[in-house]
């Protein structure tokens, strides 16, 4: 077995292209100032994104309005006019239409977005309010069931729902009301199969479909097609 000993990389010459004037004092070579150069500098650049990241986190926090744990006043603009109420982060726009507000209109039946029977409109876009947290409506226009009248007088949907019988149990109807009207502010002219798909979402144990969606060819000025 030989007993040659590997030599220690420091007592090694230059490698081979590498000048001998290129090693430099105190065991610093070239090479390896320029590898510790490259390194601070990225050192430097990496701790100033951070640093910069950090700063505008801080400021875009600093911009966000923090709700909670407790009750925090905020503003509701529904039906038209501002109401100010105090509510929790955890509190849906359907507890506060009807808890705050008194707005009964809007039922509450599967509490969890299955039935769309508390369907409301958050901007003309029709959404479950039970699965909406109130502090999500802040700048937003509600427009709920009672909503939709104006001077007193019935909306011409609301005027052919009762028409047709399109209710029984009239748990669902507000929602079904909802969904139809804004089939209508979309679509004047609706066909048979436009309702259907309007209302896809929106459950009725009693089963007034038929009715329902009669009322709202009537309401559109459509005939309906059995």
């Amino acid at each position: 077995m030989s007993s040659r000993k590997t030599p220690h990389p420091s007592t090694l010459g230059p490698e081979p292209g590498q000048k001998a004037d290129d090693l430099a004092h105190n065991g610093i070579t070239r090479r390896s100032f320029l590898k510790g150069a490259g390194l601070t500098a990225a050192g430097t650049s990496l701790l100033e994104g951070v640093q910069t990241f950090a700063q505008e986190t801080k400021a875009a926090s600093s911009a966000v309005r923090h709700f909670g744990p407790g009750p925090a006043p905020i503003k509701l603009l529904v039906n038209g006019k501002e109401h100010a109420v105090e509510v929790e982060p955890r509190t849906t726009l359907a507890e506060a239409l009807r808890n705050q507000l008194g707005l009964t209109g809007t039922k509450v039946i599967c509490d969890r977005g299955s039935c769309s029977g508390c369907t409301v409109f958050l901007d003309r876009t029709p959404v479950n309010s039970c699965t909406t947290l109130a502090i999500d409506a802040i700048g937003h226009a509600v427009t709920t069931i009672e909503g939709l009248s104006a001077d007193g007088k019935p909306h011409p949907l609301q005027a052919a729902f009762v028409k047709h019988d399109a209710m029984q149990c009239g748990f669902c109807t507000p929602g079904m009301v909802m969904s139809c009207a804004s089939l209508l502010q979309k679509n004047s002219h609706p066909s048979d199969q436009d309702v259907r798909h309007a209302i896809a979402g929106n459950l009725c144990r009693c089963g007034t479909y038929p009715r329902v969606i009669a009322a709202t060819l009537e309401a559109a000025g459509s005939t309906h097609k059995a």
